[in-house]
C-alpha cells in the first residue's frame, strides 16, 4: 500500500479536544455493551416471576445476548471496515437503543429473549467499530496509550459495574430498567458520535464479500458459544453438547480453509498469525475463563451465603472497577516507556495470586477478610492485562483491517467467557455434590459445600491465569517505540489533515 493511498483511506484528523470528546463517546458505548452482559444477572429472578418464564428457559435472558453477540462479532468487524466504522457505530447505537426498549417493555418471555438477541446483534456492530475507531483516532504513542487505558478499564471493569447497576436498579426501580436504561444512554452517545467522532472513508474493495467465510465463522462461533453454555446444564458428555462443540470446531476449520483460498477474506490470516497479536488473542481467550466465572460465583456467595440484598451485592463488587481504573491509568502512563510484556506479566501474576487468595475462602469469613484483599489484587492485575491485550491486538494492523482485528479480540473474550462459565460451573456443581456426600453430618452443610466448590473453581481459574504467563512471556515481543499505528512492515500510517 502506498503512502498516498493510505492517506486517502485514513479518517479525518480531529482536533485535540474533539478526539478526547470522541473517546468519551466511544467509551460510553463500550461501557453499555459490557454492562449488558451482567446487568441483568441480579434482576433475572424478578423478570422470571413477572413474565412467568420457566426455570428451563430463564437462562435465555443471558444466553440470547452472549450467543448472538459472540457469533456475529467477526462479521460486524468486517462490516465496519467495508462500510465505515463511524457509520456502523451509529447504526449499532440506534439498533441497541431500539432493542433495549423492546426487551425492557417485553410482556412475554419470547419478547424478552428476542430483544436480548437483537441487543447482541447490534452489540456485535458496536464493539469492534468502537475499538477500531479508537485505533485510527489516536496515533501518537502517549495519547494512544491513554485512550487504550480508558477503554481497557471500561472493558475489564464493566462486568462488575453491571452487577452494581443491576442491583441498584432492581432494588429501587424495576428489573425492566436494567434494560430500558440503555435507550437514553445510547441516544446520548449517538448525539456525541454525530458531533465529535470523525468520519472515515471505508477501504476500497476489489472483490465481493466473503459470504462463505461469513456464514461458516458465524455459525461456528454460535455453535461453540452455545455448546459451552449448554454444557453447564446438560453435562460435557451429553449428545447435544458434543454435537454443538464438534459442529462448531468443524465449521471453524472450514472457515480457516476458506480464508486461505479467498481473494477477499473476511479475516486475513496474517492478523492472528503475527506473533504479538497471536499472543494477545490467546491471552484474551484465557483470562475471561477465570473472570466471568469468578463474578458469577461471587454473586452467589454475596447473595446466598452472606445474605446480601441485590443492592449490597452489587456494591460488594465496587473494588473491581475502582482497582481496574487505577491500574489501567498507571499502565497507560508506563506502556510507551516499558512496552506491554512486563506490564502484562505483572498483571497475570497478580491475577494468579489474587485468585489463589480468594480460594482460601471458608465458612464464616467476612467480606473484608475473605474477599476484599483478593478483589484488590485481581483488579490491579486486570488493568495491565486489558490495556496490553487491546493495544497489542491492533499491533501494526493495516487500517482497513482494524475492524476485523478488533472483532477477533472481542470474539476471543466472548468464547473465553462462555468456556469459563460452563467449565467452572460444571466443576463447581460436581465438587459441591461430592463434598455433601462425604460430609453428611456437619453443620451448615449446604453453605460449606457451596464455598468449597467456589474455592476449587477459583483454583482452576488461577490455573488459566498461570497458563497466560508463558504465552505473554514468549509471544509478546513488541517494543515500546512500536506501539503506534503502523502497517505490517512497521511503517507508520499517515493521517489526513
Amino acid at each position: 500500500m502506498t503512502e498516498t493511498a493510505t492517506a486517502v483511506h485514513a479518517p479525518q484528523r480531529a482536533s485535540g479536544s474533539a478526539r478526547w470528546l470522541a473517546l468519551g463517546v466511544i467509551a460510553l458505548a463500550q461501557l453499555m455493551v459490557v454492562l449488558d452482559a451482567t446487568i441483568v444477572t441480579i434482576s433475572l429472578p424478578f423478570a422470571q416471576r413477572d413474565l412467568d418464564i420457566s426455570d428451563g428457559n430463564r437462562q435465555w435472558m443471558l444466553t440470547a445476548y452472549t450467543l448472538i453477540f459472540g457469533g456475529l462479532l467477526l462479521l460486524g468487524g468486517r462490516l465496519a471496515d467495508y462500510l465505515g466504522r463511524r457509520r456502523i457505530f451509529i447504526v449499532g447505537l440506534i439498533g441497541f437503543a431500539s432493542a433495549s426498549a423492546l426487551a425492557g417493555l417485553a410482556q412475554t418471555g419470547a419478547e424478552l429473549f428476542a430483544g436480548r438477541a437483537l441487543q447482541g446483534a447490534f452489540a456485535a456492530l458496536l464493539a469492534p467499530a468502537a475499538l477500531s475507531l479508537l485505533s485510527v483516532t489516536f496515533t501518537e504513542p502517549g495519547e494512544r496509550a491513554t485512550a487504550f487505558g480508558v477503554f481497557a478499564g471500561i472493558s475489564a471493569g464493566g462486568a462488575a459495574l453491571g452487577l452494581i447497576a443491576g442491583g441498584a436498579l432492581t432494588e429501587y426501580a424495576s428489573w425492566r430498567w436494567c434494560l430500558l436504561v440503555n435507550t437514553p444512554i445510547a441516544l446520548i452517545a449517538l448525539l456525541g458520535a454525530l458531533a465529535w467522532v470523525a468520519k472515515d472513508v471505508p477501504a476500497p474493495r476489489s472483490g465481493g464479500y466473503d459470504v462463505p467465510g461469513a456464514v461458516t465463522v458465524t455459525l461456528g462461533l454460535i455453535s461453540i458459544v452455545y455448546g459451552f453454555s449448554r454444557a453447564a446444564d446438560d453435562g460435557w458428555l451429553a449428545g447435544s453438547t458434543l454435537a454443538l462443540l464438534v459442529a462448531g470446531l468443524a465449521l471453524l476449520v472450514a472457515f480457516v480453509a476458506i480464508e486461505r483460498r479467498s481473494a477477499n477474506p473476511l479475516l486475513p490470516l496474517h492478523i492472528p498469525g503475527e506473533i504479538n497479536r497471536g499472543g494477545a488473542f490467546l491471552a484474551a481467550l484465557l483470562i475471561p475463563i477465570a473472570m466471568f466465572a469468578m463474578f458469577l460465583f461471587l454473586s452467589f456467595y454475596f447473595q446466598i451465603t452472606l445474605g446480601y440484598s441485590a443492592l449490597k451485592a452489587g456494591f460488594a463488587f465496587l473494588p473491581f472497577p475502582a482497582g481496574i481504573a487505577i491500574s489501567a491509568g498507571v499502565t497507560s502512563a508506563l506502556l510507551p516507556k516499558l512496552g506491554p510484556r512486563p506490564l502484562m506479566l505483572a498483571g497475570a501474576v497478580l491475577g494468579v495470586v489474587g485468585l489463589v487468595l480468594l480460594a482460601q475462602l471458608s465458612f464464616g469469613d467476612s467480606f473484608l477478610a475473605g474477599v476484599l484483599p483478593a478483589q484488590v489484587l485481581i483488579a490491579l492485575g486486570m488493568g495491565p492485562l486489558f490495556v496490553g491485550m487491546q493495544t497489542v491486538a491492533l499491533h501494526q494492523v493495516e487500517e482497513e483491517d482494524s475492524g476485523v482485528a478488533s472483532a477477533l479480540l472481542n470474539a476471543a473474550q466472548q468464547v473465553g467467557g462462555a468456556v469459563g462459565t460452563a467449565l467452572l460451573t460444571t466443576i463447581s456443581v460436581q465438587v459441591a455434590k461430592t463434598f455433601a456426600h462425604d460430609n453428611p453430618g456437619i453443620d451448615n452443610l449446604a453453605a460449606r459445600a457451596a464455598i468449597h466448590s467456589y474455592d476449587v473453581a477459583f483454583y482452576v481459574g488461577a490455573g488459566f491465569f498461570l497458563a497466560a504467563v508463558p504465552i505473554i512471556a514468549l509471544m509478546i515481543r513488541d517494543r515500546p517505540e512500536n506501539l503506534i499505528e503502523g502497517s505490517e512492515d512497521g511503517a507508520r500510517l499517515p493521517v489526513a489533515v
